[in-house]
């Protein structure tokens, strides 16, 4: 057993760092989608901490995906005619079908958190963790946009926006520079961060909040 555990870690040692996060990124995601799947709390959230969802603009966009990919394996089943080819373009499609379903449950089980310190961690899925602290927020604001890019998208002047679903509803000020890692493992830093809350209103009420002594 040490001598598989030692041939693993080496192995797991030379992978590329890019190739690393995205191993780990969907064994968060598929332990997400048993929580889900179980109903259990969500992950990270203390007892009078607030979570705040965040995939209200991609859930219809999300079962549409995971029904035409139902309806390809469906439709392939048919057109392939040999069976060896057809097997794996199963496992192929079922793989691609949990692997959807895991990186929804990994946002509906990771929300954004407001902790009682005040401090405020900023999430997406098993892809984003950032936690920002109290004292590095200047100001916080409802502010709904519809920016263009990817997922993490960091400008020249360190504005991050953190798409859902083509949108970003909070916009928060920073006083200091803060660094995150990108879902590759990129470093970068901030100075102004906006995201996506389904309720942004009552985020951005609970972190104007004075944090309890």
């Amino acid at each position: 057993m040490r001598g598989v555990r030692a041939v693993c870690e080496a192995a797991w040692a030379r992978m590329p760092v890019p190739v690393r996060r995205l191993l780990r990124h969907e064994l968060r995601a598929g332990a997400s989608l048993g929580r889900w799947a179980l109903r259990r709390p969500p992950h990270g959230v203390g007892a009078g901490e607030l979570a705040a969802g965040y995939t209200g603009p991609q859930t219809a966009m999300m079962y549409g995906l995971v029904c035409v990919a139902l309806v390809e394996t469906v439709a392939l089943s048919v057109l392939i005619p040999w069976p060896a080819v057809h097997r794996v373009v199963l496992v192929l499609d079922v793989y691609g079908v949990l692997l959807m379903l895991a990186m929804h449950a990994a946002c509906v089980t990771r929300p954004h958190v407001v902790r009682r310190d005040g401090s405020l961690r900023i999430r997406y899925g098993a892809l984003f963790d950032l936690v920002v602290p109290p004292e590095a927020v200047a100001s916080v604001r409802v502010d709904r946009r519809y920016p263009q890019g990817r997922l993490v998208t960091l400008s020249e002047d360190g504005v991050l926006d953190l798409i859902v679903g083509s949108q970003t509803t909070v916009t928060l000020e920073l006083t200091r520079p803060l660094p995150f890692t990108r879902p590759l493992g990129a470093r970068a830093e901030a100075r102004t961060i906006r995201f996506h809350a389904d309720d942004p209103r009552t985020l951005v009420a609970a972190l104007r909040q004075p944090a309890p002594p």
